[in-house]
């Protein structure tokens, strides 16, 4: 329950409101099948984010390489929840409308991030 507060929270706090969020968490061989598939990109990946939103209601299916969070928590000398939980909100940070292509909006994604973290009060 503590998650979907914070989520809800955060989605909250840019004006928007909770739809339907699924969070599917998955293999790296799994991720990557996806990401070939759907974005024709052949890289691993920690999350794909498929974006249901309708209006000012977000919605999606955010799938997450446990993977890829056990070895970024690794590399980045970080608990593993808090990277989990900083891949989670990423997803949601998308679904809400940041982008992270360019290098502007990529640093404002983490700062997003940052912030959510924060917030979580857990």
């Amino acid at each position: 329950m503590k998650l979907k507060n914070w989520v809800k929270i955060m989605i909250e706090q840019h004006q928007k409101s909770l739809g339907e969020v699924n969070f599917v968490f998955c293999s790296d061989e799994y991720l990557h099948e996806m990401n070939v598939e759907y974005l024709q990109h052949d890289t691993l990946t920690d999350i794909i984010t498929f974006d249901y939103c309708d209006g000012n209601t977000v919605s999606g299916d955010l799938f997450i390489s446990v993977d890829r969070v056990k070895d970024n928590a690794s590399d980045l000398k970080i608990k593993l929840t808090d990277e989990l939980h900083r891949v989670m909100i990423h997803g949601v940070l998308h679904l809400i409308g940041f982008k992270d292509k360019s290098q502007q909006d990529a640093a404002t994604m983490r700062s997003q991030e940052e912030k959510s973290l924060i917030l979580r009060g857990f």
